[in-house]
């Protein structure tokens, strides 16, 4: 009973609370995304989303409440980008990416008392989660999902072939839009779990593993949100117990979900 009483520990409890809904959230994207080759959104949006966090840190906001709609806008101008200058679309990222981190780069240059709080985003402190953070999380996670469950046909239909969606009545661009402000969400959201600099593999990995085992779409669904959830309680736990950093050892969890999934598939191939 021993080795299990960190259990009873209240930051503990929270961040298996907002680990697994943000895990939940960010899985059920990183399908989406990753089948529609947009997974390195997630990465520009997190570097965009470092700027925000710095320029709340700056103004004395709390960094949440600035990251999110900052976001959302980037979302949408990668979008635009990609649309109107038929910019390819890791060239619209790339490009929303450097300005965000120069950002935050010359903010933190400005202000270097709150470094410390900046490093924590970049890497994750999902054990210093607070329950105002917990409670955020659930709620927009919980949010999304519904969201996604209802748009489930659309963005199915989207997903494998979007001039045929398009055609059958589906509004794409609204689609893409929401699709965007969605990962946007899930990409600050994850930051306090795994931080900016791992954030895309939360959203990645889970989904990719998945895809290795899945038969169907509905499936690869399911089987990524078990992969980021068992991730994220399994990393927060290890963390505690060995001291190692929360986000790296639950990216690293992930991975050996992947090398697991990918080597089944391999050996039954063979």
């Amino acid at each position: 009973m021993e080795i299990l009483d960190f259990l009873n520990y209240g930051f503990i409890q929270r961040a298996y609370l907002a680990g697994a809904a943000v895990a939940s959230l960010s899985a059920v994207l990183g399908v989406i995304l990753v089948l529609r080759q947009l997974s390195l959104i997630g990465d520009g949006l997190s570097h965009v989303s470092f700027g925000a966090l710095a320029l709340g840190l700056f103004l004395g906001v709390f960094p949440l409440y600035v990251a999110l709609p900052v976001a959302i806008l980037a979302s949408y101008f990668i979008m635009v980008l990609k649309e109107k200058t038929k910019l390819y679309g890791d060239a619209a990222i790339a490009i929303v990416s450097a300005v965000g981190v120069a950002v935050g780069v010359i903010l933190a240059s400005l202000a270097q008392g709150f470094n410390v709080n900046l490093f924590s985003y970049l890497f994750g402190n999902i054990l210093a989660i607070s329950l105002t953070e917990v409670l955020i999380s659930v709620f927009v996670s919980f949010s999304v999902i519904i969201i996604i469950a209802y748009l489930y046909h659309d963005i199915l239909a989207a997903t494998f072939d979007e001039e045929l969606a398009q055609v059958s009545g589906v509004k794409v661009k609204r689609l893409n839009f929401i699709l965007a402000s969605l990962t946007a969400i899930s990409v600050v959201l994850a930051i306090k779990v795994v931080g900016v600099m791992l954030v895309s593999a939360l959203l990645v990995i889970p989904a990719v593993s998945a895809l290795q085992l899945a038969k169907s779409f509905k499936n690869a669904l399911i089987w990524a949100l078990i992969f980021a959830v068992f991730s994220v309680l399994v990393g927060v736990s290890l963390s505690f117990i060995t001291d190692l950093p929360a986000g790296a050892t639950i990216v690293m969890i992930n991975f050996f979900i992947f090398l697991t999934s990918w080597l089944r598939k391999y050996l039954k191939k063979a």
